[in-house]
């Protein structure tokens, strides 16, 4: 029991080390607070906010009064099986991760990707989100 203990904790520190700056990046981080989790908070963006649209994405986005905004990411079955939609939320997650001090404070967003987001460039992607969430 205590080796397979020891096995893990080896492990623990082998994929800690696979890091190359020893951690994440001040400011890369996607906290909790910076999500929206409750199916409240996205109805309340759908309902009092205002939409934006690209050839990717469409936002919908809402005054949230506080000193930081919080994302929210809804994906449609209809863009294809588990493995694809997963995907595109692991890709627009991480968009909003690196660039989310470009991103001005104070808003609820939600992001609905467009089926297109799956077979895009990332580095388009990402230049196509900051741009549009950039005219708030």
């Amino acid at each position: 029991m205590a080796a397979k203990c020891l096995r893990r904790a080896a492990r623990r520190d082998v994929i800690a080390s696979l890091r190359s700056d020893g951690g994440p990046a001040v400011g890369r981080t996607f906290p909790r607070e910076a999500r929206l989790v409750r199916r409240g908070a996205f109805d309340a963006v759908y309902r009092a906010g205002k939409r934006l649209a690209s050839s990717h994405f469409t936002v919908f986005v809402r005054s949230n009064e506080l000193a930081l905004s919080r994302f929210g990411f809804s994906i449609k079955k209809a863009l294809g099986g588990a493995v694809v939609r997963n995907r595109i939320r692991r890709r627009v997650r991480e968009i909003v991760r690196c660039h989310r001090q470009e991103i001005p404070a104070g808003w609820d967003i939600v992001i609905h990707p467009k089926s297109t987001v799956a077979k895009a460039p990332f580095a388009a992607l990402a230049e196509e989100l900051v741009r549009v969430l950039g005219k708030l």
